[in-house]
């Protein structure tokens, strides 16, 4: 609920719930920038499990209120109070493969937090993260299906995360990462 202490628009306590976000989980986007780091191709420590559409299907809806729809040819979407963060796309024109210049029918699109989480997300130097002109000025990020074997699991939960948190209520989002802070401790 806004107060006049905040504005009336609920500004104070959005940033409260990023900042609380970036404590307790940390951002997708350094954490994928700090995993990346270094030369050469990033791959997932041995130890690590490449992810996988089981692996996204499963952390999605392992977020709480979480509902997954499935579109009449089988792409799932991942949405908190029926809002997006996640979906495998239909082919559109705007993501063609460069070498066939086909439509890509593999693409799952991932909400990020702004557009300062977005271009640090794209500039992972493994090049999974992309965007098209479709997206552009909107707080999202795409990744190829196949391209998720070059993330491991943990790093698939950080994406899912950070995107249930750009849709989740507030409220809601806020209990989830003080349960989870105290987990960790």
């Amino acid at each position: 609920m806004s107060t006049a202490a905040d504005g009336g628009d609920g500004r104070n306590h959005r940033k409260h719930t990023r900042d609380l976000h970036r404590r307790t989980v940390g951002s997708v986007s350094a954490d994928l920038a700090a995993r990346s780091a270094g030369p050469g191709l990033h791959l997932p420590a041995s130890s690590a499990v490449v992810a996988t559409m089981s692996d996204l299907d499963e952390l999605a809806r392992a977020m709480p209120e979480t509902t997954k729809e499935t579109s009449d040819d089988g792409r799932p979407a991942y949405l908190a109070h029926g809002k997006v963060f996640c979906f495998h796309r239909s082919q559109r024109r705007d993501a063609v493969d460069p070498e066939t210049g086909e439509r890509l029918d593999d693409v799952l699109m991932f909400r990020v937090d702004g557009p300062d989480a977005k271009e640090l997300v794209l500039a992972d130097p493994r090049g999974v993260f992309f965007t098209t002109p479709h997206f552009n000025g909107y707080p999202a990020v795409l990744i190829r299906i196949p391209d998720l074997a070059q993330l491991d699991r943990s790093e698939l939960r950080d994406l899912v995360v950070d995107a249930w948190l750009t849709r989740a209520h507030k409220r809601l989002a806020k209990a989830w990462l003080s349960q989870h802070d105290a987990a960790s401790d």
